[in-house]
């Protein structure tokens, strides 16, 4: 069986995109978790890792002996892998704009990710509201978000921002718990599709995991004291 190397729920939004996708998808895996204790070299989180991947991260899937790290590299792993699950939209023009908006997020949104790292357990307004007044690059990114879900789920008259649920939304649900999480202001069509997609089984199922941790770390927490 695959196995899916991933750090905590609650705060490890590059862990959520594949465990999200191959859950949602109905694809049979193991999970396997690894606390962020520290990211140093001599941490218990990196020994995990040590001989799985070079790269010393998570997420991390494995099959049959076969290591694919990074998020972009493990979607599309599955998608090759599983074709029957029609992970990528059916159109071809649809398939490139959705490997597009995943590259750009793979790559962007700088300062939506520093201002409000993933909480998922925490609720945080004011601190949402003073990045949102503070920070340009956040509203920017912000911005950006409101537009591109506004645009694909306008021109694909879907629940999901291709019609059906495909590995962007599995990429951007990590983006809707924060959102979420900092309160920050979306108009009502974004709106309801974030509630969407804190619907789907495959989402929920995570978030019912990160509040079942009850695992405060230090390092993530740069706006709370420790409860």
């Amino acid at each position: 069986m695959i196995k899916l190397y991933i750090g905590n729920k609650n705060y490890s939004s590059w862990s959520m995109r594949p465990w999200v996708l191959l859950r949602q998808a109905g694809i049979a895996f193991e999970e396997v978790m690894l606390r962020f204790d520290s990211f140093d070299g001599g941490s218990t989180f990196k020994a995990g890792l040590k001989d799985i991947t070079p790269v010393g991260k998570v997420p991390v899937l494995v099959d049959d002996g076969l290591a694919v790290w990074d998020t972009l590299a493990i979607a599309e792993y599955a998608a090759e892998t599983f074709p029957e699950k029609n992970l990528w939209p059916a159109n071809a023009q649809a398939r490139a704009r959705a490997r597009s908006v995943c590259a750009e997020m793979h790559s962007g949104f700088g300062g939506l990710r520093s201002a409000c790292p993933m909480n998922i357990e925490a609720h945080l307004p004011d601190v949402g509201a003073l990045a949102l007044r503070d920070t340009p690059a956040v509203r920017a990114d912000l911005q950006r978000i409101i537009t591109l879900w506004s645009g694909l789920l306008a021109e694909h008259q879907g629940p999901m921002l291709f019609g059906a649920f495909s590995i962007a939304d599995a990429y951007f649900a990590p983006v809707v718990m924060r959102l979420k999480t900092y309160a920050l202001p979306v108009p009502a069509d974004v709106a309801a599709y974030m509630d969407r997609v804190c619907a789907l089984p495959g989402v929920k199922a995570w978030i019912d995991g990160a509040l079942a941790e009850k695992d405060f770390i230090d390092f993530e927490e740069p706006f709370r004291l420790h409860p």
